[in-house]
Order: C-alpha cells, then structure tokens, then sequence
C-alpha cells in the first residue's frame, strides 16, 4: 500500500486526521531506498497515520494544504540528495535535470528545501504542531558548517529554518521514539529531549539525561557561531571534535552557541541490530512512484533502485570527502540472509520484474557480514582508522557471506540475472586470503553487468593520503586479476574508474600525472570525471574552506577558480593531447 498523498486516498482509507505528514523534495518512490518511505511504512506498522506532500509548489497552498494539519508533527526533508548538490554542479551550475522529478526536468525542488519547506508550512498553518526536519541536508547541516554555495560558515539548519526538532543519521529508531512519546504528552510542547539522535533548540546550555548511555556521559562545548564564522582555526577545531562524536558507543552529546541561544545535540541512535534491519527491510513496499506523481512522466531514479537490494549500511572506509561516516555511521550493519533471499522473493512477484537484480550491496558493495569485533563492542577507534593508511588487523575482512548470499539470490526461482552494480574496495578483498578470490571470481563470472565500478579517485600517494585512499598498487593487481578472470570466463567486460579533479591539494601537474597514469597503466581515457564538490560536514570541505590539511597542519593549495578545475577535468578526459595546458607546464619548467 502506498502512503496516502491526496484527500481521496484518505477517505479511502477512512483516516479522518493524520498524525505525521511528511514533506520531500523528491517524488514519492515507495522504496526502501527512500527514507521518507521506510520513515512513513514505520510509523504506519506502529499505528501512527502517516501522509506524504512530495515535492509541493512553494508559491501556493495548493499541495501544503491538501491534506491537511497534522496532529503530532511535520517530518520534512531535501530527498534523498541535499538541494544545493542536487541543483547545481561541482562548478554551480544549474542542474537541468532531476532524476528524482518526473519527466526529469530540475524544476521542482527548491534550494535549501529544508528552509523552504519550513517557510511554506508556517506560512498556511500559524502556530502548527512541531516541524522536525530530517534527511541528508538535515544531517550534515546540523551543527555550524562550511556552505560552499554561499561561501560561509552557517548557523545550524535547525535555527535557519526555523524548526522545533532535528532527527539525524538514518533514524527510524529516533523518529519513532518522537512519535509515541510526543503522542503520550499530548501536545503539551514539553521539550522531548532526552532521545538519542535529536537536536533542538534551547535557551540554556542545559543538556538532558541521556537514558541507555552505554559509554560517555556529559556535553561538550563547541565554539560559538560567531567565533568559528571569523576563525578557521576555532573552525577546524569545531568540526574534529564534531567528527569524533559520532560513534553511538563513545560519543558525547554536544553543546553550541548559535547567536543567544543554543543547539542541544544529543548523542547518536544506537545502530540497529540484524534482526531490526530485517523489520526494517520487511516493511510492504511498493517499489514504485506513487501513481499521483507517476502520471507528470518517468521518475529516472526507479532505473536504479526498483529492484536492486540492499544488504547492509555504514562504511568503515571513512574517505575524507565521503559524507557517509557522518550520516550512516563508521560501524557496518547488515541484514540476514534470510531477510535478502525473501526480498528478493518478493521481487519476483512484482508486475514489472524481469528477472534482473539490477544491484546487492550498499554504500560498499563487500562490506557485507563482517566488522571489528572490537569496534562492534567498544566502538569506533577515537585515533585510529580501518582501511587507512593500512586494513586494521582487527578488522579480518571476510567475503564468505556475500559469497554465499549471492548464491542463494542466484537459485531463486525467476532470478535471472544478478548484477554488483556498487562500487567494491579492492584492498578488501586482497586482504581475505580465505574467500578474497572466490569472492571476486564469483563477481567476474556471475554480477558484472558490463563494467565493475571501482573509486580509486587519483593515484599520486600525496593526494590518495589527502583522501584517505589507498594506494594505486592494489588498484593494477585488482584489474590484473580482474582482466585474467574475464579472460578465463570468455567474458568482455570491463571496469569503470571513478576518479576525481580539484580535490584539495591536487595541482594541474597532478591531473597530468594521472593522464598518464590512466593511459599507460589502465590503457584507457576516462570518459568522466568527478569534479570535487565540498559537500558540509566533509574532511576534504574543512581542507577546502581552511586550504589546510587538518592532520598535519601543512597549508595547501585549493583550485578554487571555475576555470582552473575546469582545466583539471580536462586534461584527463581530452582524448587528443592537451597541447595548450601542456606547454604551459613545460614553459614555466624552462623558466625556472
């Protein structure tokens, strides 16, 4: 069933009121890949009702208003990509399309929706129950952080847009707690502030009490607004002690100034276990747009996940311009066995399924089944990281489940493909000296669909430490074993490399470099290239903004010009050589 989005609907299902209505910036996919589904088919099982205002015009009350005035509170989010990256280019460009729109067009989602939203709601509903602002755009912009679309240091999201609450990371446990305790208070505006995963806006530095307080306890101050809008020092420091406090079993809550009043940022959700992912991954999905949006034309987005799966969340990888640590979380958690095989079930049933599972994975695709027992009882190392510079010996990569799971996809009946469309760590794999091959020989065979995505982003070891990447030796072993095993398999497939320009630190010497390394080492020309966009809440943002790296304290230099990370792009991707850029190099080289 999908979640009511017009008056009929609600009539249909005889629901007088709603307790929750939920605004999004994109269509609405009834997936479990879109968080404002899994949010609403949650609270629906736990008896809330639940209505869905997908992408409403905000120069009228014609969608805001169609359904009405909750009783419990307005859940509001950007979508599933924050609204400044979904609008404009790495260069700030307008975006002209949007996949998550129908018909594709970039003309329905405003910018710094969270606030637009916000503005729309109060605008028609004076003195309505309590806005929580939720999502990616929400996440990331929850404390003081770098804006590179307006090139400032902003306020919390909660206090730009005017919110009551704010719900951060993925969740479902957060937003449900919300609910049934707001629901037992009655509406009696009692600040709700002792549930994990919450901000809010206070008068006093005052914390709560945190309840199921496994490790730290006690609030840590961060700089003012007003100091780190001034200071990039006081800044840098800001956000490493932000960073830090992220792992649910060491973090601290978090305490800071915001003009005369305070963000009271309580401490991370605990993560789920297995058995709530299954639930999660349970709830009854329609997997398609809503009929409502469907008829204004194609939602791009469904090419991608109408039937691909999810099996796991969190990455341990921690790349420095990856905002995936900070929202997800550093600690994997994974789904059974039993949960993806009955999914995938389920899938076959589906009207417009042809037997292709066009993805199994997650934000990496064999992360899957294992972790740091440490990390798992203590949480996330505070100095220390997993992957970089080297694999933690405590990690003991082990690919045997992903093996066996996508066996058990493969057997069922309808199943006719099964594609790895995620990208893969290779260092993972050449660190499973058990199951590292098999796993890999069993993509090779079985889940390429053509290309097997692979992020080695550059290959100069200065920039890879820059990113928290490794080194690009794994990166040739890896497709040395992976053109044999194609080779052997009688199969014409290939890899695809995404690579990365205008990273921090990284020169125009550096991209030539790369040229190449892409042409004599990968014997071939990049078609695409990524150009960095400093995202908030990002290592490689705070080196972006500072032009320093935070680590050792060294200065770097940022290509901040459009033309100059044009450049960058260029000189990999140009398939004739680079004549004009090159002689520049060598006529500077001559002068010196």
């Amino acid at each position: 069933m999908f979640l009511p989005t017009t008056p009929k609907e609600l009539s249909y299902l005889g629901w007088h009121h709603l307790d929750v209505i939920l605004v999004t910036g994109d269509a609405y996919i009834d997936s479990p890949f879109t968080g404002v589904a899994v949010i609403g088919k949650l609270l629906v099982k736990n008896g809330f009702r639940v209505g869905i205002i997908a992408q409403p015009d905000i120069n009228s009350d014609k969608d805001i208003t169609r359904l009405g005035e909750p009783t419990l509170f307005w859940g509001i989010t950007s979508g599933s990509v924050d609204s400044m990256v979904s609008n404009y280019t790495a260069l700030k460009k307008r975006r002209k399309s949007d996949d998550y729109t129908p018909g594709g067009i970039n003309n329905r989602r405003p910018d710094r929706a969270l606030i637009a939203y916000t503005n729309l709601v109060k605008r028609y509903f004076k003195n309505t129950c309590p806005i929580v602002l939720g999502g990616i755009e929400a996440s990331l912009r929850r404390v003081c952080h770098y804006d590179f679309w307006s090139d400032t240091i902003r306020r919390s999201i909660l206090f730009d847009a005017k919110a009551d609450y704010l719900v951060y990371g993925m969740a479902e446990s957060t937003v449900l707690e919300f609910a049934k305790l707001l629901k037992e208070s009655q509406l009696n505006r009692t600040p709700l502030s002792d549930i994990r995963g919450l901000c809010y806006i206070s008068d006093t530095p005052s914390p709560p009490t945190i309840s199921n307080q496994k490790a730290n306890s006690g609030y840590l101050t961060l700089p003012p607004y007003e100091v780190v809008k001034h200071d990039k020092a006081r800044f840098a420091e800001s956000f490493h002690t932000f960073y830090k406090n992220n792992d649910p079993l060491t973090a601290h809550g978090l305490i800071q100034k915001q003009d005369t009043r305070y963000l009271i940022h309580n401490p991370p959700a605990l993560y789920p276990d297995t058995q709530e992912m299954d639930n999660i991954a349970a709830l009854d999905f329609e997997r398609d747009a809503h009929p409502y949006y469907k008829q204004f034309g194609k939602v791009k987005a469904l090419d991608t996940i109408q039937f691909s799966i999810s099996t796991h969340r969190g990455c341990y990888g921690e790349c420095n311009f990856c905002s995936i640590a900070i929202h997800e979380g550093r600690t994997v958690r994974w789904r059974s066995e039993e949960s993806i095989a009955n999914e995938v079930k389920s899938l076959t049933r589906h009207p417009e399924f042809k037997g292709i599972i066009s993805d199994v994975g997650g934000p990496t695709a064999n992360m899957y089944g294992f972790e740091c027992e440490k990390k798992l009882e203590n949480g996330s190392c505070p100095e220390k990281r997993c992957l970089f510079p080297t694999i933690c010996k405590s990690l003991k990569p082990d690919h045997s489940k992903q093996v066996s799971v996508l066996r058990k996809i493969r057997q069922i009946n309808g199943v006719r493909k099964v594609f790895v469309a995620s990208g893969i760590r290779y260092d993972l794999v050449f660190s499973d000296k058990k199951h590292g091959n098999k796993y890999l020989e069993a993509i090779v065979k079985d889940h390429v669909s053509g290309q097997l995505k692979v992020a080695p982003e550059h290959t100069l070891p200065r920039l890879l430490e820059l990113m928290g990447k490794s080194d690009s030796n794994s990166l040739l072993e890896f497709k040395k074993r992976f053109d044999t095993l194609s080779q052997t398999s009688d199969k014409r497939q290939f890899m695809t490399y995404y690579l990365m320009a205008a990273h921090p630190g990284c020169t125009l010497s550096d991209m030539e470099q790369l040229r190449h390394f892409t042409r004599e080492k990968l014997n071939m020309i990049p078609e695409q290239i990524q150009i960095f966009t400093p995202t908030p809440s990002s290592y490689s943002t705070l080196m972006y903004y500072t032009r320093t790296c935070p680590f050792s304290g060294n200065r770097l230099f940022v290509e901040k010009s459009v033309k100059g990370k044009e450049e960058q792009k260029k000189m990999v991707t140009t398939k004739h050589k680079y004549i004009h850029i090159k002689k520049n190099l060598s006529i500077k080289t001559k002068k010196r």
